[in-house]
């Protein structure tokens, strides 16, 4: 179900779907069946519409925004709890966690720059919340290896933290989550329902917080790596056809939590 999740949902990015497209065009228009030809006509039509649309700036800023827009920068930290004036044990402290992206492992490079820069940036921001807590916080880095690299991701995520100055003791790891469900599943059962402050990408966080609070958890949003920036709307980019593609990806997962009855049936 994981990878028919995975290869279903590329199909319908702007990439694959565009390409798909024209190759059907270029099949059709082959035929001598002229409603076949109408066909291949249209798939060319919607081939050029989708790249004219989701490569301009203004149109990708506004996929983008109407995710980034759900949810404001987080500058409060979590309340932590207290025992005759010190933090209690670790299941009672506050909680920090961060949603695992993706890395590029490679030995000669420090876990930082191993990082992509979706998941520098979730760390980032991760590192700025416990420094808003007087770092008494537990840093939750998750992710696993992706089946391409023989560390899992959440391994090189607490690395990295360690080099930007977080405690190794602070740190909690979920190596084996596959996705953010997973993720979600870690997280409920090491605090249940208490408090934490939950970092993600903003695009991300809207059907995030809609994972964790379906399972019955209690997330602080605090969003990062906000990518909607409206440009002139005669500019058309390669970066405003990614901006769309992060949206799009957004809005299909959570379409497909729909589909999969997540949202009344964990």
């Amino acid at each position: 179900m994981f990878w028919l999740k995975k290869i279903l949902s590329q199909l319908v990015m702007p990439i694959p779907l565009t390409l798909l497209l024209l190759l059907l065009a270029i099949f059709v228009f082959r035929s001598q069946s002229q409603r076949l030809k109408t066909i291949g006509q249209s798939a060319l039509i919607a081939a050029f519409a989708i790249l004219l649309l989701l490569s301009n700036s203004q149109f990708s800023a506004g996929l983008a925004a109407s995710l980034e827009s759900q949810y404001p920068v987080n500058n409060s930290p979590l309340t932590l709890v207290y025992q005759s004036g010190t933090v209690a044990n670790a299941q009672q402290a506050c909680y920090v966690m961060v949603l695992g992206s993706g890395h590029t492992e490679n030995a000669n490079r420090a876990a930082v720059q191993q990082l992509s820069s979706t998941a520098l940036a979730r760390l980032s921001e991760g590192v700025r919340q416990l420094k808003l807590a007087d770092n008494r916080c537990q840093l939750v880095v998750s992710g696993w290896s992706g089946g391409l690299t023989p560390t899992p991701h959440a391994e090189i995520m607490q690395q990295a933290a360690i080099e930007l100055g977080v405690q190794a003791s602070q740190i909690v790891t979920f190596a084996d989550a596959l996705d953010t469900i997973e993720e979600a599943k870690s997280m409920a059962e090491l605090i249940a329902n208490k408090p934490f402050i939950l970092v993600t990408s903003a695009t991300h966080m809207p059907r995030s917080m809609k994972i964790f609070t379906t399972l019955d958890l209690n997330p602080i949003a605090a969003p990062t790596n906000f990518i909607s920036s409206p440009g002139y709307w005669w500019r058309f980019s390669a970066e405003n056809l990614y901006i769309s593609q992060r949206a799009i990806h957004e809005y299909v997962g959570m379409l497909w939590l729909t589909i999969k009855g997540l949202l009344t049936d964990v």
